[in-house]
């Protein structure tokens, strides 16, 4: 079987090297300081526990680090921009001069991005892909940081609702190719922009297990570099037994293999130490098939 090339990205980044995307898959690792994470095992409210375990993914290999203060899990209440803040600036600045590896800070809103990034996060992460708050890709373009937008319809409250596709793979492309104009728009270059195509966001099972199965052709239609988040989520919950989230590694695992071989640039996950080992292997069959 021969798996599709990964092209090469640089995303340019504020005050680091830019971010080299294709030669091999990066591993982003979630650490969320909220107290109603629905994957970790135990909420991370307290700043210095946050810290040294935002150091040990580090340790554990991973390459990025993206830190959230909101949860935006289907049905989740959204949180004031003061909480949002509150929650992850005591970490973000005492991680920003410690970690090696570039910080991303997962938020929908212009005011936490502008904080963010002014503490020294090079990445925003933003799971409404501008539909929250379209003041937030000025605040990127005016840092020269770079922006993961990711597909979604509606907000916590109403995107299972809008969980309705005819082409699923269409539909996203169609759909992120929109975000990616607005960036634009705002100032972003295009060259500091990342896709992720959703997986679990207004999504049913099916459609998420066909944006995994799509990779080439969303890759193909948008020519920009892809992020895979199917880290316990719970569009594994049938194919697991029904655990519940923190229990459905080996289901994420499978899921990063297939992201790998249909080449992700960045598999966004809990678990590091495990999926770093995952990537590598499913990254070596892969690159096997292009160069036998």
């Amino acid at each position: 079987m021969v798996f599709p090339p990964r092209r090469i990205f640089r995303i340019p980044l504020p005050h680091r090297p830019p971010l080299v995307l294709g030669e091999r898959p990066l591993v982003m690792a979630i650490l969320n300081v909220t107290p109603d994470s629905f994957a970790h095992r135990f909420p991370l409210r307290d700043p210095e526990a946050a810290i040294a375990v935002a150091q040990q993914l580090e340790a554990d290999g991973a390459h990025l680090l993206d830190l959230g203060g909101e949860s935006t899990r289907p049905g989740a209440d959204t949180v004031p921009v003061d909480e949002e803040l509150a929650r992850i600036l005591p970490v973000l600045t005492a991680l920003a001069p410690r970690l090696r590896i570039p910080i991303s800070v997962d938020t929908r809103k212009a005011a936490v991005a502008r904080a963010a990034l002014g503490a020294g996060a090079a990445m925003i992460n933003d799971v409404s892909g501008l539909t929250h708050d379209p003041a937030l890709a000025g605040v990127v373009a005016e840092f020269g940081a770079a922006l993961v937008l990711m597909h979604s319809r509606g907000d916590p409250k109403t995107m299972s609702e809008q969980a309705s596709y005819g082409d699923v793979v269409g539909e996203i492309a169609a759909e992120l190719r929109a975000q990616l104009i607005a960036a634009r728009r705002a100032g972003v270059m295009l060259g500091s922009t990342i896709l992720d195509p959703g997986i679990g966001f207004a999504k049913r099972a099916s459609h998420s297990y066909g944006v995994l199965a799509g990779l080439p052709e969303l890759a193909a239609a948008l020519d920009r570099p892809l992020l895979v988040g199917p880290s316990r989520k719970s569009f594994l919950r049938e194919a697991v037994g029904g655990r519940p989230a923190p229990e459905r590694d080996w289901g994420t695992a499978a899921a990063v293999t297939a992201a790998v071989l249909a080449g992700a640039h960045i598999v966004r996950v809990h678990a590091v130490a495990e999926m770093v080992q995952v990537v590598r292997v499913a990254e070596e069959i892969r690159r096997i098939s292009i160069h036998p």
